[in-house]
C-alpha cells in the first residue's frame, strides 16, 4: 500500500524521524530501546535490536517495517518471508543520515518534509561545524563504544567528533563495516595519547574509573586531566537526527571544555 499508513521501525531513528515530520501516527509499532522522544515508548513494543517478535508483527498488519544494518538481516529476510514489505537502511555516515531522512520521507510520500528536516539539521551542523573551523589545536579524542573488546568510534561518530572540532585517534578504523573492524587494543589506545576519552557504551553506562584504572592509562594526557567524558548511547549511537543535535551538542561541550582550559 502506497503511501503506507502503518509502520514498524525496528530501531530509534526512523522512529524519531517520522515523529519531527509529524507522521507518527503511523507507527503502529517500536524497539523496546526506543526513548526518543518519551511518547514513542506508550507503542506496542516488538523488537530488542538483535531479536523481533515476528508473529507480533504480523498481526499488527504494516504496510511497511523499518529496520537497521547487517545485523537486523536476519529479522529482515524472516518478515519478508512472512510477505510484509521491508526496508533496511545501513547507512554508517553522516551524509547516510540525512539519505535516510529523505528515504523515509520518499517511501511515505512526505517528500518536501523529509528535505525541510534535513535541511534543518544540515544547518545545525554547520553551524557547529563553523565555530570549530581555525582552531589553532584540535583536542585528540579517544572514542570508546564498548569496553571488552574494546571498540573504537563508528562512522558517523567519528565524523561529529571532527565536526565538533575534535580529532578521532582511530579515524583510520571508523568506517569498516563490521564492528570488529573497530576492534583497538589498550597498548594503541596509550601510544595514540588521546587528550579526551568520551564513552558510550551501548545498553549501560560508562565507567570512568574503571577506564582510568586500566594498566598503563595512566600515561595518557586524557587520565592524567580527568578529562574522560560520557554521551549516553542514545543520542549518539543511533544514526539519526539525534547524533546530529543532542549528541552533535554535547561532543561540542566536551571539546569546547578543552579548549576553555
Amino acid at each position: 500500500m502506497y503511501p503506507p499508513s502503518r509502520i514498524v521501525c525496528l530501531t530509534e531513528e526512523t522512529v524519531e524521524t517520522l515523529y519531527l515530520m509529524g507522521d507518527q501516527d503511523r507507527i503502529i509499532g517500536v524497539s523496546g530501546f526506543v526513548v526518543r522522544p518519551p511518547e514513542a515508548r506508550r507503542k506496542p513494543k516488538v523488537s530488542t535490536f538483535i531479536e523481533a517478535k515476528t508473529d507480533e508483527i504480523v498481526a499488527l498488519k504494516p504496510d511497511l517495517v523499518f529496520t537497521f544494518s547487517d545485523i537486523q538481516a536476519d529479522i529482515t529476510a524472516n518478515l519478508m518471508r512472512e510477505g510484509l514489505d521491508v526496508h533496511a537502511f545501513n547507512h554508517r555516515t553522516v551524509e547516510g543520515i540525512f539519505d535516510m531522512i529523505r528515504t523515509v520521507g520518499a517511501l511515505i510520500g512526505e517528500p518536501e518534509k523529509a528535505e525541510k528536516l534535513a535541511a534543518d539539521l544540515q544547518h545545525h551542523v554547520d553551524a557547529v561545524r563553523e565555530k570549530a573551523n581555525g582552531l589553532a589545536r584540535r583536542p585528540k579524542v579517544y572514542f570508546e563504544e564498548w569496553d571488552d573488546p574494546m571498540i573504537s568510534a563508528i562512522g558517523w561518530v567519528s565524523e561529529l567528533i571532527e565536526i565538533a572540532g575534535g580529532e578521532n585517534v582511530f579515524a583510520d578504523r571508523a568506517f569498516g563495516q563490521a564492528a570488529k573492524d573497530r576492534f583497538v587494543t589498550a597498548e594503541e589506545v596509550i601510544a595514540a595519547q588521546p587528550d579526551i576519552i568520551i564513552g558510550s557504551w551501548c545498553g549501560k553506562g560508562f565507567k570512568k574509573e574503571s577506564v582510568a584504572a586500566r594498566e598503563g592509562f595512566d600515561q595518557i594526557p586524557a587520565v592524567k586531566n580527568n578529562r574522560l567524558y560520557e554521551i549516553k548511547s542514545a543520542i549518539i549511537l543511533q544514526p539519526g537526527p539525534a547524533a546530529l543535535t543532542d549528541g552533535l551538542e554535547e561532543m561540542q561541550e566536551i571539546i569546547r571544555s578543552f579548549r576553555s582550559e
